[in-house]
C-alpha cells in the first residue's frame, strides 16, 4: 500500500519505518526542512534502539522517503497518517492546534478523482477529536471528495517500539465503514499473520475494530489504568516502609495472581516522559469536561509527584548535609534504552541537588547530550564508575541494565563514602552491603554493613 505519514516525531517516524519494513511504500512529511534534510543524510534524531538501521534498509530499497509536502503526499498515497504533537496545556487538556492545522491543510490538497482516501489518526487524542478533523476536512475540501476518518491508538513503549509494533498484544481500529476496517487490515496483514513472531505464526495479535470514539478511548484509558498501577504500588511501598515490609515480597505476591499480573508494580520513583503524565491530566479533564467524576486519576498524579519528594528526603536521611557533597546520578532519561528526558524523575533531582549546593556527577548511556542543555554545570561523565570517583553519595535515578551488573566493590573503592540511594530497587541488599555499602531503597528497610547500627525502618513518611 501506499502510505503518508504526516509528522516524523517519535511515534511517526517508528510508525512509518515499521510500516515499510512490512513492504508498503511510506513517503514521511514534515512541515521542518532542517529535519528532513538530516532525515535524507541518514540521521535519526531520536535514540530507539534499531530504528536508525532500520531508516537506512527501507530508503535504499525504495520504500520510504522524505518530504515537506502534504499537498505531495495526499495526492499520492491512498492513506494518510496524522502524527503530530498533541503536548498538554497547563490546564492537563490537550492541545490539538497541531492536529487542526494539519487536518486543514489535508483538506486543500486531497484531489476530487474519485477515489477514497483514509485518513487515520495516530496520535494520541481527546475523545471526539476524529468528529473535529472530519468536519475541517469537509470545510476546506472541495467538491467530490472522498474519505473517511480513522482512528489507531499507538501502544508503542520508548526503548521497545520496533518489539511493540510487530509483535503487539492487540491493533485497534475505530472505523466508520467495511471499506475502512477491510483497508486498515490490509496495511496490518503481515503483523496480524504473527509472520514476525518467533516461531512465525507462533501468536497472532488480536483486532479490534470499533467506532472512532472507542478507540479513542481505549488509548488513554489504558495509559491512565497503567500510570494507576504504577502509584498504587508506590503507595504499598510507603506502607512497607513505615511497617517495616518488603515491597519487592508484596509485589511477587500481588503479581502471582493472574487477575493482577507482575507488570507495572514495580515500586519506585514513579513515571514519567511523554506519555503517562500527559494523558492521565488529559483524562481526567476528558471525565470532567463530560460531567464524569474521576477523582481517582487526581489521587494518581498526587502520589507520582510525592515519589519523587520521598527521593529526594531519603538523601537528605542519608547525607544529612547536601550542601558541599559529592553525589554520583546514574540515569538521566525517564527509563532506559532512551534519550527521552520529558517529565523524567532526574530533572527534579538534578535541581534539587543544585539548588541544596550539591557538586554533581552523572552518567546516561544515552541522555546526557539533552540533559546537558538544561544543566551545564554538571559533571557529564564517560562511564559509571567515573561518575562515582570520589563521591559522598551514588544515586540510582533510570533503571538501566549496565548498571544492574556494576562491579560493586570496585564500585565503593572509587567512591567517599560508601551511600547508594537506589531509587529503582535494582540491586539485591544483602550483595551491596558485603560491597561495604549503606543501602536506602524504595518500598525496604535500609540496610547497613556488619558493624554500623541497624535501622528497623525508615523515618521517611
Amino acid at each position: 500500500m501506499r502510505v503518508g505519514v504526516i509528522g516524523t516525531g517519535y511515534v511517526g517516524l517508528v510508525t512509518a519505518t515499521c510500516l515499510a519494513e512490512a513492504g508498503h511504500h511510506l513517503t514521511c512529511v514534515d512541515n521542518d526542512p532542517r529535519k528532513i534534510q538530516t532525515l535524507r543524510e541518514g540521521k535519526i534524531p531520536i535514540y530507539e534502539p534499531g530504528l536508525e538501521e532500520m531508516v537506512a534498509r527501507n530508503v535504499a530499497a525504495g520504500r520510504m522517503r522524505f518530504s515537506g509536502s502534504t499537498a505531495e503526499a495526499a495526492a499520492e498515497n491512498e492513506m494518510l497518517f496524522i502524527a503530530v504533537g498533541t503536548p498538554g496545556r497547563d490546564d492537563g487538556t490537550a492541545d490539538l492546534s497541531f492536529i487542526e492545522a494539519v487536518s486543514r491543510e489535508i483538506a486543500t490538497n486531497l484531489p476530487a478523482d474519485g477515489t477514497r482516501k483514509i485518513i487515520v489518526e495516530k496520535s494520541t487524542v481527546p475523545v471526539s477529536t476524529g468528529d473535529r478533523v472530519k468536519r475541517s476536512i469537509q470545510r476546506g475540501c472541495r467538491p467530490g471528495v472522498q474519505f473517511e476518518v480513522v482512528s489507531n491508538p499507538e501502544f508503542l513503549r520508548e526503548g521497545s517500539a520496533i518489539h511493540d509494533f510487530f509483535r503487539p498484544d492487540r491493533i485497534v481500529v475505530g472505523v466508520e465503514s467495511e471499506f475502512a476496517a477491510a483497508a486498515m487490515r490490509r496495511l496490518y496483514e503481515p503483523i496480524l499473520e504473527g509472520r514476525y513472531f518467533d516461531p512465525p505464526g507462533s501468536r497472532r495479535p488480536a483486532w479490534l475494530v470499533t467506532d472512532v470514539a472507542s478507540a479513542e478511548l481505549i488509548k488513554h484509558a489504558s495509559n491512565s489504568f497503567l500510570a494507576l498501577k504504577i502509584s498504587y504500588i508506590n503507595s504499598i511501598a510507603a506502607i512497607c516502609e513505615l511497617t517495616g515490609g518488603n515491597i519487592e515480597h508484596v509485589a511477587e505476591g500481588m503479581g502471582l495472581d493472574n487477575r493482577i499480573g507482575p507488570q507495572f508494580l514495580r515500586a519506585g520513583l514513579g513515571y514519567g516522559g511523554s506519555c503517562f503524565p500527559k494523558d492521565v491530566a488529559a483524562f481526567r479533564e476528558i471525565a470532567r469536561a463530560a460531567g464524569a467524576d474521576f477523582g481517582i486519576l487526581k489521587e494518581v498524579m498526587e502520589v507520582n509527584a510525592g515519589q519523587r519528594k520521598k527521593f529526594l528526603r531519603k538523601i537528605e536521611e542519608a547525607l544529612w548535609v547536601v550542601k558541599g557533597k559529592t553525589v554520583a546520578v546514574l540515569g538521566l532519561a525517564f527509563k532506559p534504552h532512551t534519550d527521552d528526558i520529558r517529565e523524567a524523575p532526574a530533572l527534579d533531582i538534578l535541581a534539587w541537588l543544585d539548588k541544596q549546593g550539591a557538586h554533581i556527577r552523572a552518567y546516561d548511556p544515552a541522555a546526557q547530550e539533552n540533559v546537558r542543555k538544561l544543566f551545564p554545570g554538571v559533571a557529564y561523565c564517560a562511564s559509571p564508575y567515573q561518575a562515582a570517583e570520589q563521591a559522598d553519595a551514588l544515586l540510582v535515578v533510570t533503571e538501566w541494565d549496565e548498571f544492574r551488573y556494576l562491579d560493586l566493590k570496585r564500585l565503593r573503592e572509587t567512591m567517599k563514602h560508601g551511600i547508594i540511594i537506589d531509587g529503582r530497587n535494582i540491586f539485591d541488599p544483602p550483595a551491596v552491603t558485603e560491597a561495604g555499602f549503606e543501602y536506602f531503597s524504595m518500598g525496604r528497610p535500609p540496610v547497613r554493613p556488619a558493624g554500623m547500627e541497624q535501622s528497623s525502618g525508615s523515618s521517611v513518611s
